[in-house]
């Protein structure tokens, strides 16, 4: 599908910097027949009861280090971006991290990040990625990693993460550590209103997609039918599959909270509507054409244009629909992105065909 066709110009000025206080006061667009400006405390009023809100309960590492490079030919400032971990062991770990400048690394070089934490470069990989192994195993990496690192924080926002950023950019039910980046819809969650969705017949209920690098990377091919997406590890507890099984057989709806939680659902999704409790890798890429088998309604922020992403809200509720609707946020002045507002989204009626 050409690429282009999900290309749409956005003022500067609408990209979040930082979120709304408190959360949940962010602004919600309601996508429907027409379009209803509400706010995201709202969400309660605007769901049935008897909906099952499935969240990704996945955890940001903060893996972002800034360190130096020791090696014969001179020290030189790197900084790596921990991706995924490879391999634990007894007394070490390796993973595949995002490092800048690449050029100044090469296999067998050593890495100081402060005195706490050390690794050797393994192999170099696409992508400017590398294989980093460290002495320590995972639970201690962990361990280190909240003392010493940094949030991931999108390149976009154009300054390093602070301690604001620690708190802002982790939801408030995080548990699974794995992600490099948060399921940006979920970030308006508060304790309170997950009481409130729950006291009106609301079933919450989590699945863990570990958000990786690909999930926000433009699609820079002209087709989308080009662009590889990159495999991310999920999981679907047997208890959610059950929940979600039983709920579907009795005619509820099952509203996804995030574009990762409704990808992975899809990956677990069988014929009839219901999902398999399942673990592992999970690249499905949607585009209009895709037909949807389990989800019905999603909540999500508003994403970048040509991305997979606005080409998955597409899908789901139509290119035009959902055009219309971005141009509708744009001129209300929501805020866009990763600490923006979001909209909440039916499925369209009919399936849009691929161009």
């Amino acid at each position: 599908m050409r690429v282009d066709l999900f290309d749409f110009e956005l003022p500067g000025e609408l990209i979040a910097r930082r979120p709304v206080v408190p959360r949940d006061s962010a602004r919600l667009l309601v996508v429907g027949d027409e379009f209803r400006d509400r706010h995201f405390f709202d969400l309660p009023d605007l769901l049935i009861p008897g909906d099952v809100l499935v969240l990704n309960d996945t955890r940001v590492i903060p893996g972002r280090l800034a360190g130096v490079r020791d090696a014969q030919r001179g020290t030189a400032k790197v900084e790596v971006t921990l991706l995924r971990e490879l391999a634990s062991r007894e007394r070490g770990s390796e993973w595949i991290a995002l490092a800048r400048p690449v050029k100044r690394l090469r296999v067998g070089d050593s890495l100081r990040f402060g005195d706490a934490l050390s690794a050797d470069v393994v192999r170099l990989a696409a992508g400017g990625t590398v294989c980093l192994s460290f002495a320590l195993p995972r639970t201690e990496m962990l361990a280190v990693l909240d003392a010493h690192g940094q949030m991931p924080i999108p390149p976009y926002l154009g300054r390093r993460a602070d301690a604001r950023d620690t708190k802002d950019y982790q939801t408030v039910f995080a548990r699974e550590l794995g992600a490099v980046a948060a399921p940006t819809a979920s970030l308006h969650m508060t304790c309170d209103l997950m009481s409130r969705l729950e006291g009106r017949g609301i079933d919450l209920t989590y699945v863990t997609l570990h958000v990786g690098a690909g999930t926000f990377r433009p699609v820079v091919a002209e087709d989308s039918d080009d662009h590889e997406m990159e495999a991310e590890w999920g999981e679907v507890p047997t208890a959610t599959a059950s929940l979600i099984n039983r709920r579907k057989s009795e005619g509820a709806r099952v509203v996804a909270l995030g574009t990762t939680s409704l990808r992975l659902l899809e990956s677990a999704a069988r014929d009839d509507g219901g999902v398999e409790a399942c673990a592992g890798d999970t690249d499905l890429f949607i585009t209009p054409g895709y037909r949807f088998k389990t989800v019905d309604a999603l909540v999500t922020n508003f994403h970048l244009p040509r991305s997979t992403l606005f080409m998955l809200v597409s899908a789901f509720a139509g290119r035009e629909r959902m055009l219309d609707a971005y141009r509708h946020a744009m001129g209300a002045g929501y805020r866009f992105y990763s600490f923006g507002d979001a909209c909440l989204l039916t499925r369209a009626a009919g399936e849009e065909r691929a161009a």
